[in-house]
């Protein structure tokens, strides 16, 4: 089984704002949506809940919820109390790679339990004043390789480039 975060950040290491994306990005949108399409993605509640109700739960993926609460339901979806419940289940499916797609507090637990093989980061050239962060981490620890590079257009507010950090 490979577990792979993605993530896209401003200049300051911001990844949300208000429990929503603040920026518009559509090509890093589709770069998402074509590289997690087929697999399984893991998010946690508050993200879940962000994503507009059209488009939940995530189509053509399996989706997994994280919440504490153990009465919680989220329609299509799995639900775990637990991201070490999560991982231990999707162990055994290990045909399908698992995407752990935030929010902050996930991200965070997927670097402590050092679980991550590989992470597709969006750097986006940008700040927007998030309350959000990715975590800080080691780059020295894991190599790069830039996946695209994008300039600012009419369609993207800043140029961005998605760069594969992996072992």
């Amino acid at each position: 089984m490979k577990i792979s975060l993605v993530v896209a950040v401003d200049k300051d290491g911001g990844i949300g704002k208000n429990n929503d994306l603040p920026w518009h990005m559509p090509d890093d949108m589709k770069f998402f949506k074509e590289t997690t399409t087929g697999h399984i993605v893991v998010m946690g509640r508050k993200n879940f809940e962000s994503i507009p109700e059209r488009f939940r739960p995530l189509p053509n993926r399996e989706n997994a919820v994280l919440s504490r609460n153990k009465s919680f339901v989220a329609s299509g979806c799995k639900v775990f109390n637990s991201l070490e419940e999560c991982i231990k289940e999707y162990a055994k499916q290990n045909d399908k790679i698992v995407y752990i797609i935030g929010g902050g507090e996930i991200f965070k637990q997927a670097l402590e339990l050092g679980v991550v093989d590989e992470m597709y980061i969006t750097h986006i050239n940008h700040s927007f004043n998030c309350d959000v962060f990715f975590p800080q981490f080691d780059t020295s620890l894991w190599k790069q390789e830039t996946i695209l590079q994008h300039t600012q257009d009419d369609r993207h507010i800043a140029d961005f480039e998605i760069i594969k950090y992996f072992k």
